[in-house]
């Protein structure tokens, strides 16, 4: 039996696979204060009389995310190159909001105090032209000492292509105390001294915290009796072993939504739907994702806590730089617990702060004051009263009607249902916008777009944002509410290996370059025996500080391959820019190598048990899609009462952990693999 555990803001989702393909489902609120007590509860339910032995837990997290966001990793200090102090403030001078006067670029996690200078200096060609001081190591380690920190980063200029006197420090750091150390050249070893020490230096800041979660994970799990081994998602979409994620914690910090678009992209293989913008809204963001041709869209630098998260060159200064690869995602503050308020100038906001599973939407009746979004779902008719998850949370009415009136309808001279259709419609805009940012803003149209929507949120809202994109074909795959947690379980180990290696491409030598692909290829192996490999060269205009990342093709390397390169290259520019630069000379930046096992085979819907879905008889129920049709009263099905013959909306479907709304005059249907197909023509 695999376990998959995908732990939200609101919710903790649980599935497990058995050795025949069945798939057991448990979807419970999270547990902010001790999170590992949902998935506890989530992990007995699963397991509870099925006498199989587990072989393999693995977990999507945001532990690392959280860290960062929160202000809550180690007490950390930075080692660098004398000079070199005030890297990470000084980063890359640029603004996210450049008119913005209120905005505050967010504090450095290392304070200056505790980034500390030694004597050394590394050429760009690996040279040494200043031999490293231990003297003025030493005096560093006592003062770090002194300051009782807990973890270290080590960041020195050049080391990328000489990690001599990092290796060095390390030895001696080592020898000093009992703190965790991150060195940039086993972490990062590529050019680009901010983004290195910044992702240095995450990775140092979050490393303890990881580690003491992921210990408590497993000994939590032991209490279960079960001993199997612990892997966890990378950002990239592929999974590693526990002991791994605890020493580059970077490399998951993008864990819980990378998993959804990889069971998006298995799932479009699947049905031959190979082009697909995979849409996950949860309880408290939503994320959107490319994929083209049934390969995911990936990159190699990204920002944490930027607000609006944009994985690339957009927008970019506003949070946290990290170098690692990364699914290439657009991450917004709008989900379920989204909060409704009614800012200074009269205008209805929705988020990007959040309810959260304590105490959540008003209508779950823990505590909350604030409306929501799923309290304008549920007042507009999208949400049954009875609750998600097979009715296990009924909702308040009455509360959510309360609280929508005296915080929003009041104070905007609306109607109740006026103003949830328009908190509604405002999520829809902003949610948009995430889907724009990997599509159009990188050179894709999305109407040539399937737009697979999955979270406990998205189906809900999937339909309207169609309709603004101009996308045709909306698919809801079984188990929307979990299916990030069915992604964690049809996931392979990946291992991710990048050397930096400027140069002009047509000047560069075919066969060093294949020779230099081949020794990454077999360090990557012997990290991961038997697995298959993709060759990645990042390539930029001579003079851009920014790269695109092209595959490379099979066969052997001759001059000819650079030549495809260079232009693969220049086509992408264009698609992604809109235009190229022919008399330009192309540059190498970075190769990159991406080691990867194949996953087990993605559950059929068919192989799915929901609970209590058959329970629910077809019914109706009040819902409002508008000021022009008003309150309509709106059929009820599950997924199993949606035939393959199309019906017309309006219509409600509702799974055990989501529902699926269908507006008027749009067209529905299931697919032999249990898909809900809406077509929106």
């Amino acid at each position: 039996m695999r376990i998959g555990i995908d732990i939200g803001g609101t919710f903790t989702d649980v599935v497990a696979v058995d050795e025949d393909g069945r798939v057991k489902l448990c979807k419970l609120p999270s547990t902010p204060e001790d999170y590992g007590r949902a998935i506890i509860d989530g992990v007995s339910h699963v397991v509870k009389g099925s006498g199989l032995q587990v072989n393999e837990v693995i977990h999507g997290t945001t532990v690392a995310t959280n860290a960062v966001l929160g202000g809550t990793g180690a007490r950390t200090g930075l080692i660098t190159t004398r000079g070199f102090r005030d890297v990470l403030e000084i980063g890359r001078l640029r603004m996210p909001r450049l008119y913005d006067l209120s905005w505050e670029k967010p504090k450095p996690l290392v304070p200056r105090y505790l980034r500390l200078e030694v004597t050394e200096r590394i050429a760009a060609d690996g040279h040494v032209m200043e031999p490293l001081d231990e003297e003025s190591v030493l005096l560093a380690i006592e003062r770090l000492v002194e300051e009782r920190v807990v973890s270290i980063a080590v960041c020195l200029l050049n080391s990328y292509v000489n990690p001599d006197h990092e290796i060095r420090i390390g030895e001696l750091l080592r020898a000093a105390g009992r703190w965790t150390v991150t060195l940039s050249s086993e972490v990062l070893p590529e050019i680009k001294e901010y983004e290195r020490t910044s992702t240095t230096v995450i990775n140092a800041y979050v490393m303890p915290v990881v580690r003491s979660y992921l210990s408590d994970l497993r000994a939590r799990l032991q209490t279960l009796k079960i001993d199997a081994p612990l892997r966890i998602m990378q950002s990239g979409g592929g999974v590693t072993d526990a002991a791994t994620a605890v020493e580059r914690p970077v490399q998951i910090l993008e864990s819980g939504p990378a998993a959804g678009v990889v069971a998006a992209a298995s799932l479009g293989r699947r049905i031959g739907c190979m082009n697909l913008i995979a849409f996950d809204m949860g309880g408290t963001t939503a994320k959107a994702a490319l994929i083209e041709n049934g390969q995911i869209s990936r990159i190699s630098d990204y920002e944490v806590g930027g607000g609006l998260s944009i994985a690339g060159r957009l927008l970019s200064g506003g949070g946290y730089a990290t170098r690692v690869p990364s699914i290439d995602l657009a991450e917004i503050g709008a989900g379920g617990g989204s909060i409704l308020e009614v800012d200074g100038g009269g205008a209805l906001l929705v988020g990007p702060a959040s309810a959260g599973a304590d105490p959540g939407p008003v209508c779950y009746r823990r505590g909350g004051k604030r409306p929501t979004l799923t309290d304008a779902n549920l007042l507009l008719g999208y949400l049954n009263p009875d609750g998600p998850a097979g009715g296990s949370l009924p909702l308040g009415v009455a509360l959510a009607r309360s609280a929508m009136r005296e915080c929003i309808a009041s104070r905007m001279n609306l109607g109740v249902a006026e103003a949830a259709l328009g908190a509604h419609r405002i999520a829809v805009a902003r949610m948009v916008r995430a889907v724009r940012a990997v599509s159009s803003e990188r050179g894709r149209d999305p109407r040539e777009y399937t737009l697979l929507a999955f979270g406990g949120s998205g189906p809900l809202h999937a339909v309207a944002m169609a309709s603004v994109l101009g996308i045709q074909d909306v698919l809801v795959p079984p188990a929307p509410g979990l299916f990030s947690a069915i992604g964690l379980v049809s996931a392979g180990l990946q291992c991710d290996l990048a050397r930096t290696r400027l140069g002009r491409l047509l000047e560069a030598k075919p066969d060093e370059l294949q020779s230099a692909f081949e020794r990454m290829a077999d360090e990557a192996g012997e990290r991961l025996p038997g697995s298959a490999f993709e060759n990645i060269v990042d390539l930029r205009y001579a003079g851009q500080s920014y790269e695109l990342p092209i595959r490379v093709p099979g066969g052997s390397w001759n001059h000819g391959t650079l030549v495809d390169l260079g232009n693969a290259f220049e086509a992408e520019h264009e698609r992604t820019y809109g235009h190229r630069a022919e008399t330009d000379s192309v540059e190498i930046v970075t190769l990159r190598i991406r080691a990867f096992l194949p996953g087990p085979p993605m559950p059929g819907g068919n192989d799915i048990d929901e609970p209590d879905e058959g329970a629910r008889s077809p019914g109706t129920r009040r819902a409002y899609f508008g000021e022009r049709t008003g309150w309509i009263e709106t059929r009820v099905l599950t997924r199993s009462q949606l035939k393959e013959s199309p019906l017309r909306g309006p219509l409600i479907l509702e799974d055990y952990d989501a529902t699926t709304l269908v507006p008027p005059d749009v067209r529905v249907k299931l697919d032999e693999w249990r898909n809900i197909v809406i077509d929106l023509e």
